[in-house]
């Protein structure tokens, strides 16, 4: 049990420094027209390299990434998203 513990502390540990790396971007997304978009946008930004949280809302068309700068740009994640039909651009 200690040991199992302990590896739960080095686990958070760890991704408290790789999240101190993250960075954030602002994406908007066009062309979500139903309440079920948003759900694909952000299933596909988490698919990502590098992605750690994606939240996407419908009515502002703007998607929320926090990502690793070391694996991936916020304009490939941009492109990610256009790819899958909803024309994309990184908000600056």
């Amino acid at each position: 049990m200690k040991t199992f513990i302990i590896s739960i502390i080095i686990s958070l540990l760890s991704h408290s420094a790789i999240a101190g790396d993250l960075r954030s971007a602002t994406l908007e997304v066009k062309g979500m027209t139903c309440a079920s978009c948003p759900l694909t946008v952000k299933q596909i930004l988490k698919k990502q390299p590098g992605v750690s949280e994606a939240s996407v809302d419908y009515k502002s068309q703007i998607a929320l990434v926090r990502f690793d700068p070391d694996t991936v740009q916020p304009e490939q994640l941009a492109k990610a998203v256009t790819d899958i039909g909803f024309p994309t651009t990184v908000k600056k």
